[in-house]
């Protein structure tokens, strides 16, 4: 990340209104940058940091397209998409991911995430799809399948190493944690977060740009009928890719202009992200007055007497 005059300003502030008036308030941050990494605007501090949870799949997905391993398998844009998703486990989901684990003749049972509660198999957890890329890279490289979650497991070397050269930041400096999912996850600035997803959408690396259309051309995998990611990618026909991480993070890359978009509530509400990307969306002219409206019908208005509201804008660099 390319430091601008200044990487601080205002913070936004999400208000849950009961009838008009304010009820809770939310703060969050966000920044925009380019795919040089570059501060364009930025609302709070660039260099606030956060785990970026499930907004690093489709960079962990990079192990799977670099690697040989689609066309070994035959793996298609669908399998792709699945292999980035926080899914909800549905029939069609969960079949995706069996698809994988088939085509590279590895037993279900070789996933390591958990079994959702009230569930019945792993394939049904939202990570299955990112842990099915995973053993599909190690049976193609023939690497052991039982201790992919190791840190000392050359598949997590390898997708760290991905990460690291896109940030531009030695692999040995990540903090890196586990994610809910027993995969790693690593703590980066919003302005890492932000270049990182203005890359995806640049159209400059093939490899990237075959996940990007692989999410956008099937966002119902990514997320599932109703939730945010899949709603926006669906409403604008490729135009912005869309992934969300837990405790308040959301990304979002602006396709062919090679800019991104993170954004990070500071505690972690899911629903203040959302109300906070719309707001950002239509500040920058990345959706059109009709999505806006769409969305906000679905994500900003929370009944008949709860709406929330986002008060403040990204300053300009």
């Amino acid at each position: 990340m390319t430091r601008g005059k200044r990487t601080q300003a205002p913070e936004l502030e999400v208000q849950l209104l009961r009838e008009g008036i304010i009820e809770s308030t939310h703060r969050a941050q966000a920044v925009v940058c380019d795919n040089r990494g570059r501060v364009l605007s930025v609302a709070g501090n660039a260099e606030t940091a956060s785990f970026v949870r499930s907004a690093l799949k489709p960079f962990q997905a990079l192990a799977v397209t670099t690697t040989g391993t689609v066309e070994r398998y035959n793996l298609t844009d669908r399998d792709l998409a699945i292999i980035c998703s926080s899914h909800q486990g549905n029939i069609e989901q969960a079949r995706q991911v069996f698809n994988i684990l088939w085509r590279c003749d590895v037993d279900p049972s070789a996933l390591q995430c958990p079994i959702p509660e009230g569930k019945r198999s792993p394939l049904e957890y939202n990570c299955s799809g990112k842990h099915a890329g995973m053993l599909a890279v190690c049976q193609q490289r023939n690497w052991p399948l039982n201790t992919y979650l190791q840190r000392s497991h050359p598949v997590l070397k390898l997708i760290l190493s991905k990460v690291a050269e896109l940030v531009r930041m030695p692999g040995e400096e990540f903090i890196s944690v586990h994610d809910d999912c027993g995969a790693p996850t690593y703590f980066l600035q919003l302005g890492q977060m932000a270049s990182l997803y203005g890359q995806l959408a640049s159209g400059n690396n093939l490899d990237m740009e075959r996940i990007v259309r692989a999410m956008t051309h099937h966002p119902v995998l990514v997320a599932g009928p109703g939730q945010f990611d899949t709603e926006l990618m669906r409403l604008t026909q490729g135009e912005l890719v869309s992934k969300a991480g837990a405790e308040g993070v959301q990304c979002i890359g602006r396709v062919g202009e090679g800019m991104g978009l993170a954004i990070k509530v500071m505690d972690g509400a899911k629903r203040a992200k959302y109300a906070v990307a719309i707001h950002l969306l239509q500040q920058m002219g990345w959706i059109s007055p009709t999505v806006s409206e769409t969305l906000s019908e679905t994500f900003m208005t929370l009944g008949n007497f709860k709406r929330l509201e986002v008060v403040g804008e990204l300053s300009m660099l």
